[in-house]
């Protein structure tokens, strides 16, 4: 366990680094000026001997320190403001019957609109049409398996034609309206079966790409799990040149930094795809938490919500959950086993 004077080393750490993702953990006042700051005020550095840290505003000015009017501690930090904006936006987006336009979702947030599309897509990693298509997206594949009719599905999910759908359906089901509301009817999956030092591994595709890659001890319950996955689809063994596809994928579990780049047959809902977006963007050797990755996609808040899609990811070492971890630096569960999780962190260390 970490002494006090362990933790104010991190903590000054911070304040030197001016990080903001320390912003509400803590706060650091000054002896000299008699001023408390968030970790990440722009100021000229204090001395280090001048300094201590407080767990609140509160405490700092029990304590006798006032607030710095630069960084303005009590008030929300710009990323704070961010992100609940953000947010805010994907809410309204989700409200509305019909997608929201630009200027309509920078004028509620009180911005630009070039302002705004910026911070949207730094936040979550799409932009606002995106993440409104997404939405629309999950709406129709709930719609459609109940439906009485697909075109009442595709207009209540805010399509305003039948062919704007149609035209994007394979991009927005990954296969017809109507296969789609069958349940995956006569789609057809490839698959190979190889091994790797982590075990046994399944590699699947549709005629779009890789919709799933897993790893576990017995090929047949690989197999099984596909099945349960894809429950109509036409599950056909890979030839030779799809073997070399997952070879592929082999190539890249035992040596990580050779990298490895697919198209993705990816399928889950809005929320979810935008995790599994912001999972693609962590580089290998690297690792996030799943706070960490809550603030990057606008909803700091869903850090629950986030380890569920990574729990609910198919797609093994493409879609990189294992490097998502707990905020203490500790291994959280991984859907393979944590045992392989370690490995492949392991082999992803800068040596």
């Amino acid at each position: 366990m970490a002494t006090r004077k362990d933790a104010d080393d991190l903590r000054w750490d911070a304040v030197i680094a001016k990080d903001k993702g320390a912003d509400g953990q803590f706060y650091f006042s000054v002896r000299t000026t008699g001023i408390y700051c968030r970790p990440s005020c722009p100021a000229r550095r204090a001395l280090r001997e001048n300094v201590a840290f407080h767990s609140s505003c509160e405490a700092a000015e029990a304590a006798g320190f006032r607030a710095c009017k630069r960084c303005r501690p009590r008030e929300a930090s710009q990323s704070e403001r961010h992100a609940a904006m953000v947010a805010s936006a994907c809410a309204l987006i989700e409200r509305s019957e019909d997608p929201p336009r630009l200027a309509a979702l920078a004028a509620a947030s009180g911005l630009s609109p070039f302002h705004f599309h910026r911070i949207f897509k730094a936040a979550t990693g799409v932009t606002p049409k995106a993440y409104a298509d997404a939405h629309r997206a999950d709406r129709v594949r709930k719609a459609l398996p109940s439906a009485t009719t697909i075109t009442g599905a595709i207009y209540d999910a805010g399509f305003n034609s039948n062919g704007r759908f149609y035209a994007a359906s394979a991009q927005v089901l990954g296969m017809t309206p109507g296969r789609y509301r069958a349940g995956g009817d006569l789609t057809q999956i490839r698959f190979a079966i190889g091994e790797c030092s982590l075990g046994s591994i399944l590699v699947a595709a549709t005629g779009k790409g890789v919709c799933a890659i897993l790893l576990g001890r017995d090929p047949d319950a690989l197999v099984r799990q596909l099945q349960d996955r894809f429950t109509k689809a036409e599950l056909i063994g890979g030839d030779a040149a799809f073997e070399q596809l997952v070879a592929k994928v082999i190539g890249f579990v035992e040596q990580p930094r050779l990298g490895l780049d697919l198209p993705l047959d990816v399928q889950g809902t809005a929320f979810q795809q935008r995790v599994w977006r912001a999972l693609r963007d962590i580089g290998a050797g690297t690792t996030a938490s799943y706070g960490d990755i809550a603030a990057r996609i606008g909803q700091p808040k869903s850090t629950r919500a986030v380890a569920l899609a990574c729990a609910a990811n198919m797609i093994a070492v493409a879609i990189p959950c294992h490097r998502v971890i707990r905020t203490d630096g500790q291994l959280s569960g991984y859907r393979w086993g944590v045992q392989r999780k370690r490995a492949l962190l392991a082999r992803e260390r800068p040596s």
